[in-house]
């Protein structure tokens, strides 16, 4: 697992952009974890359906400099994810949708998470609020440092376009179909370029059993963190899940 960036600050701004991150993640942890008093064993994400499928890489028109984005693989990966809705508003009221995928990557297990936003600079940095899974755009907010720069992944639906929003009714409908997921990669301010695509179905079993997923620890291969992105995440996570 690669570590997050801690080169030095190089200016005052970049020292006190982290100084304020560290400030931010420090009140969000502590946040997080009152929340934890009272909601368990999810303070968000409170609700959602576990799913199994695979990823299947073709490599990316976008050269980030991360390999496992980039280059194309055609033996596809399994992967675990969590379809969940983030702050427990009852469905079928809109809700954040998040999406958490793991797989096993050359150095161990490997998060990926996403969560709705907008589509275009500068709104794919703001939450959004969906009824149906289908039509949130999930991407992951804060961006990975590549040896070309930063770079943001999402994914989009490619199929079924009316998936329901209550977790029973996904899940039932998850066993029968799959849902097809387009993978993006992006500058932040770029356009989005296809290089995968995830399939995720519903297997039996319980609906939703106990998983903790952190993208911040288990990094995807090739990536790394920004630092200032470690300082503003990490406390929440470390909090919520008592690491």
């Amino acid at each position: 697992m690669s570590a997050p960036s801690t080169s030095r600050p190089g200016s005052a701004p970049e020292a006190a952009a982290a100084t304020i991150a560290g400030v931010a993640g420090r009140a969000l942890g502590a946040a997080f974890a009152t929340l934890a008093l009272v909601r368990r064993p999810h303070p968000v994400h409170p609700h959602g359906v576990v799913l199994h499928g695979e990823l299947r890489r073709a490599g990316s028109p976008l050269r980030t400099g991360i390999g496992w984005i980039d280059e194309a693989e055609p033996v596809p990966l399994p992967v675990l994810a969590r379809a969940s809705r983030s702050a427990g508003v009852p469905a079928p009221l809109p809700d954040v949708i998040g999406l958490a995928v793991r797989f096993d990557g050359p150095e161990g297990p490997a998060d990926l998470e996403l969560a709705s936003t907008g589509d275009g600079w500068p709104w794919r940095f703001v939450l959004r609020a969906h009824r149906s899974p289908s039509r949130a755009h999930l991407h992951a907010i804060l961006p990975y440092r590549s040896p070309s720069g930063p770079v943001l992944l999402a994914a989009r639906t490619i199929a079924p376009a009316d998936l329901p929003p209550y977790p029973d009714e996904l899940a039932d409908r998850l066993a029968a179909e799959p849902w097809r997921l387009e993978l993006l990669v992006a500058r932040p301010r770029g356009a989005w370029r296809r290089f995968g695509e995830l399939e995720l179905r519903r297997r039996p079993g319980p609906l939703d059993p106990l998983l903790r997923f952190d993208a911040g620890r288990r990094l995807l291969p090739g990536a790394r963190e920004y630092g200032r992105a470690h300082r503003l995440r990490q406390p929440a996570y470390d909090r919520v899940q008592g690491e």
